[in-house]
Parts: structure tokens; sequence; C-alpha cells
């Protein structure tokens, strides 16, 4: 299936749900309006509380316009609040169409061959896939008009500052954003590709692994691996090409993200020389640093994150889920060997022991941990959490069964650098002599822009730790910080960290009540899957599921459910329900 098909298909169905909710969108265009103005008033104000107040001798008057810069932010605060009530109206209906569409899928699948009625793949869509879609989509839309409508407010303010500043700004922006926007195609087809080559190579490893014994026997083992090895090498290509892709779009947003300050910087004697004031550099400077520049990477961030996930998980739903189209774009997966679309951690039949003649913590464990869930496992001291995590992190194999993360075994991928399918937090927090920076963003593969990292420290509430220790730019010495403290800094680059998927071993054990609650919902509201070994029911109870482990035996359910099903749960919530 090409990328521009997908493209083509998502777009026509795309035009069609907006065509009906004009008044939703005139909505959301009409408070962000209120964002326009603060951008434009952030910006101005600077420049005539410079110019008309400070350079010129009236302080009252300098102190005046900052003032009114303050009363901007106070608009923007007030059109944040009418945004998110005008997004429901938005993003509700796509959900509820979604969930329509793959209902009507289904049946149509049950009627046409009633023996595919139990498809899980139906069940995927119907639940994590839909919410997918639904979280994707309010979130692109968020950034999306943030961008519009803080550009128009920055662009109106240069012009009304000196149309000269847009000389300066306006091409390196526009050259940024045009190289971003011409690696989207090229890199959603890649992407494809690389996900279809290895769903591809997952199937064909399983179908072996189930007769390796018989093509042992044959003498088969020659012709039997050649197709493995092209599914490996199609594997190596495309990971090659997207590489190639990644660095053109990493260099896009340094020129839109960079470029224009350094040339406004550059050219700031030239302006100067033209009779462009001070203030008016000052506060075209506040518009790109403040409001503009942040705004295009959160967009740029969105849209090749988000939105090439949006787009994956639409085309599903938009192309006929017929038999015959089944049959020739997914290939064949041996029973218990492949996850199904949707699934990020998968466990059949897990046996785990420390030594052969030891008592297994782990016995027949299975378990399927959706895309997009947040699981909570809990059970007494010792008895296997943290074994549990370490099976599912890859750091240990199981003596039985399968466990496999997106798809593919647990201990399938090596190499330098971090696992960017998972990251996992101990219960000791890692955190390293270097700067507070470093510390933050040692998870991720590539540059992480300093307006990025700050959104993230205001999400986990350790913005505060961060000023502490002197800013992004502070050293840090690990002998220097509490416990509690080196939790909250690892917290915060498993927030940025790309892996969907985050393993909390007891991560936040050190933390008091609220900051854990606070950095638990961030977690959770982070695009991915959220596995947390919970020392507190109180986390449990936030969990869209929860993990009981008892010896041997296993019980999984929701919070409200599970005290009537395992009595160790029941008796853990009357604990600490009795605690207060």
């Amino acid at each position: 299936m090409s990328g521009d098909g997908s493209w083509r298909r998502v777009s026509r169905e795309g035009r069609r749900f907006l065509r009906g909710r004009y008044r939703s969108l005139r909505r959301l265009a009409l408070w962000s309006l209120l964002e326009s103005a603060h951008t434009f008033l952030g910006g101005y104000a600077v420049a005539r509380a410079l110019d008309d107040g400070f350079l010129a001798g009236r302080t009252g008057t300098g102190l005046g316009w900052l003032a009114v810069a303050g009363a901007g932010a106070l608009l923007g605060a007030l059109a944040l609040r009418g945004v998110f009530g005008g997004l429901a109206d938005l993003v509700e209906p796509l959900r509820d169409g979604l969930v329509r569409r793959s209902v009507r899928q289904a049946i149509g699948r049950a009627v046409a061959d009633p023996g595919r009625a139990g498809d899980a793949g139906a069940v995927s869509r119907l639940t994590q896939q839909a919410e997918m879609a639904r979280d994707s989509f309010a979130g692109l839309v968020l950034v999306a008009r943030s961008f519009v409508f803080t550009a128009l407010g920055a662009l109106l303010g240069l012009a009304a500052l000196d149309p000269v500043l847009l000389v300066l700004v306006l091409p390196a922006l526009l050259l940024g954003t045009a190289g971003f926007v011409a690696t989207l195609r090229p890199m959603a087809r890649v992407q494809r590709a690389a996900l279809d080559a290895d769903e591809a190579l997952s199937g064909r490893a399983g179908e072996l692994a189930a007769g390796l014994r018989d093509v042992v026997a044959c003498g088969g083992g020659a012709s039997a691996g050649a197709p493995v090895e092209r599914l490996i090498a199609e594997q190596e290509r495309l990971t090659g090409r997207l590489a190639r892709w990644t660095a053109l779009r990493t260099l896009a947003l340094g020129v839109a993200g960079r470029l224009p300050v350094v040339a406004l910087l550059a050219g700031t004697p030239w302006l100067l020389g033209r009779g462009v004031s001070a203030g008016a550099v000052a506060g075209a400077l506040t518009y790109l640093v403040q409001s503009l520049l942040p705004a295009l990477d959160a967009l740029m961030t969105a849209v090749g994150a988000a939105g090439t996930r949006l787009l994956v998980v639409l085309d599903r739903f938009c192309t006929p889920q017929s038999d015959s189209a089944a049959a020739t774009t997914a290939p064949e997966v041996a029973p218990g060997v492949g996850a199904g679309p949707g699934v990020a951690v998968e466990l059949r039949g897990v046996w785990f022991a420390y030594g052969p003649r030891a008592q297994p913590v782990i016995d027949g464990l299975d378990l399927t941990v959706g895309a997009g869930e947040h699981l909570a496992v809990v059970g007494p001291s010792g008895i296997g959490k943290s074994t549990l995590t370490a099976l599912i992190a890859g750091l240990l194999p199981p003596g039985g069964g399968t466990v496999r993360v997106a798809g593919a075994p647990a201990q399938g991928v090596t190499g330098p650098g971090p696992d960017l399918r998972r990251t996992l937090l101990p219960q000791q927090a890692y955190v390293f002599t270097g700067t507070v920076r470093e510390n933050l963003t040692h998870l991720c593969p590539g540059p992480v822009s300093g307006a990025e990292v700050e959104r993230a420290t205001a999400a986990l509430g350790s913005d505060g730790l961060v000023d502490r220790l002197g800013g992004l730019d502070g050293a840090v010495d690990p002998a220097r910080l509490s416990p509690g403290e080196r939790q909250h800094l690892a917290l915060t680059a498993a927030y940025l960290s790309p892996a969907p998927l985050l393993l909390l071993d007891e991560a936040t054990c050190h933390l008091d009540l609220r900051t854990e609650e606070r950095a638990e919902r961030a977690l959770a509201a982070r695009p991915g899957t959220l596995v947390v070994v919970a020392h507190r029911i109180s986390s449990a109870a936030r969990a869209d599921r929860v993990l009981v482990l008892d010896g041997t035996r296993a019980v999984c359910g929701t919070h409200a459910e599970l005290p009537a099903r395992s009595p160790l749960y029941r008796d853990l919530v009357g604990l600490w329900n009795a605690r207060g």
C-alpha cells in the first residue's frame, strides 16, 4: 500500500469530516484570535517600553507598557480555556465516528466469514486505535491552531514595528518550513515500508521457529533462511533511508528554528543604520524567541510524530477490511508469536526462576498491554514485580514462553545507544555528573530544544528543581541530590524519551503523594504506554488496569472490579484505606 494512497484516502475522509463542523472550527478560531492579540502585545509592548519609556528616561511609561504585556498574558490564558472547551466538539465526534466504523467493519467481516467473528484486530481498532487517533488528532489541532494564530500575531507585530524586519526573518523561516514539509510524504512512505518489512520479518521468523527441528533434519537451513536474510537486508536498507530523511528533517528544523534569530542579530547594525529603533529590534527578538519559534518547533515536532501516527491509524479505518486485503497486506504470524495491531507488550506462557532448582517467580503468565494503556503492577515485596519489568525490558531472558515488545522479541534489539522501543526507570534513579540538560536528554537519540525541555519540566513539576540547580546548564552532583530529587530528574528524562513504552519500577517511591500523582498523570498523558510497579494503591487507582501478582497466580482487571476477584488486592486496598 503506497504512502500517497494513504495520504489521499485520509485527506479525503478528513475534508468530509471537517466540512460538517464549521461551527466548531469558527468557535476555535474566535478564541484563538485572543492568542494572536496576546502574541502581538508581547513584542509590541516590549518595543514601546524601551523606545518610549526606559530609553527615553520615562520609567513610568516603560512600566505601563510592561503592564500591557502582562494583560496580554491574561488574554492568552483566557484563550486557552476557551480553546479546550471547543476542542471537544471536534475530537469526540471523530472518536465516535471511528468506533461506529470499526463496529460496521467487524459486523461485515463476521457476516462474510463467521469463523473470523472473534478477530482481535476489531477489538484493537475499537479501543486502542480509536483512542490513539483521538489523542493524536487533539494534539495536532492544538499545536496547529496555536502556530497559525501565534504566527499571525507575531508577523503583524513585526510589520507594526517596522516592515523591514520581515525582510530578515521571513526568508529563513519559509526556507526551513518548506524543507520540513518536503520531508513529510517521503518519510511517511519509508516508515510504512519499514513497518511492513518488520511485520513480514516477525511472521517469517515465527514460521521458521515453529518448524526449526524439521528444517535442520531435512538439511534445508540455507533455503529456509534465505527469505529471512532478504527481509533483514530490506530492513537495513529502509533504516538507512529513514536515517537520511531524518537528517534532512533535523536540518530543516535547525534552519527554521535558529536561522531567523541569527539573521536578526547579524542584521542589527544594518537595521539600526536604517533608522530602526533598538526597541523595535528587541521587540522582534521577543516575537521570535518567545512566540513564533517555539510555536513552530511544537508544530513540526507534533506533525513529525503524532501526524505520522495519526495517518497510519486513520488509514486502517479508511481501508476496506476485506479478507482479500488482509491476505495481501499482512503476513501470516504463528499463534502466540506476533503481536496484533495496537499491542505494546505481549507475554505468552512466560516462566522464570532464579536458578534451575529454584521455585518459579513467574509461572505461565499471559498478559497483553495495549498501545497507549496505563497498567499498574501490585503485589507483596519479592513477589516478582521487578522481575516482570526486567523481562519486558529485555534484561532477563524468560525461562519459558515468549515476551514481545511492539511485536518483536523483548531481547531482539541490540546495539549502542538507548533502546528506542522502551525506557526502564528502576527504584534507584540514574543521575550522573554533568549538566541538567544532559541528565534530562540522555535518553533522546537527537538534539532536544530548550523549549521542549522546559515544557517537560513544567509538566512533571521539576522546573523548581531545575531552577535550584542553576537552570538547564547548571551542574549536577548526584551525591548532593536527595533520592526524591534524583527520581524527579529521571522521570523528566523518561518523559522526554521518544520510547513509546515506559516501565517504572517503583520509580516514584521517594516522592510525596502529590508529586507522584502529578508525575504519573503527566507520563500517562504522554503518547505511548505506561507500566508502573506501584508501591501505593493510589497509584494503582489511577491506572486503566491493575495486574495483581500473588505467588505464581496473577489477576488483571480494573481498580473497581479487582477487590471482588482478588483477596490480596482487597486486603491491600483495605490496608491503604485504614492508613488514611
